[in-house]
């Protein structure tokens, strides 16, 4: 199973790049995996939040493959522990999910279009938080669950 983690913005800002692309090298330990930054329309400034929200939705849903399994990051969807999450993550694997994608939508949220694709729904915290605070604590998230799942020690309950 490949992981991507996409997100809408700017590339990672220096606070946060050295944590995500730490994090994002050791998940390649146990899966195939990778950042996508998914750039903001050129008119963005210009346009209304619904018209930047339909726009960034279109960019997405152009990028995504019809197979990918796609966990949309919204304080609104659903929170887990972190064995959960590593319980959720193997459970796709064992669907023999192909690729999932981890995806932190715009400055304003995503398009309900997003949503209806969306295959599942997930909160970090009912919080609202920096998208480089989302990006690092996603990576190190995932890369948690991985550890969780071949019982290493990063772990501790």
């Amino acid at each position: 199973m490949k992981i991507e983690l996409w997100s809408v913005g700017k590339p990672h800002e220096s606070y946060a790049k050295m944590g995500i692309e730490d994090f994002s090298k050791r998940i390649n330990n146990y899966f195939p995996a990778s950042w996508h930054i998914i750039s903001p329309p050129k008119n963005a400034g210009s346009l209304s939040e619904a018209a930047l929200k339909k726009a960034e939705a279109t960019s997405i849903l152009q990028q995504l493959d019809a197979s990918d399994y796609l966990v949309l990051l919204d304080e609104r969807g659903q929170t887990f522990t972190s064995p959960k999450l590593a319980s959720f993550m193997q459970q796709r694997a064992n669907e023999s999910t192909r690729k999932i994608v981890f995806l932190i939508g715009g400055a304003f949220g995503v398009d309900e279009t997003i949503f209806t694709r969306a295959n599942f729904c997930w909160s970090l915290s009912p919080l609202v938080f920096p998208h480089m605070l989302v990006r690092l604590i996603l990576a190190e998230q995932v890369y948690r669950a991985c550890t969780i799942l071949r019982n290493e020690k990063y772990h501790h309950n």
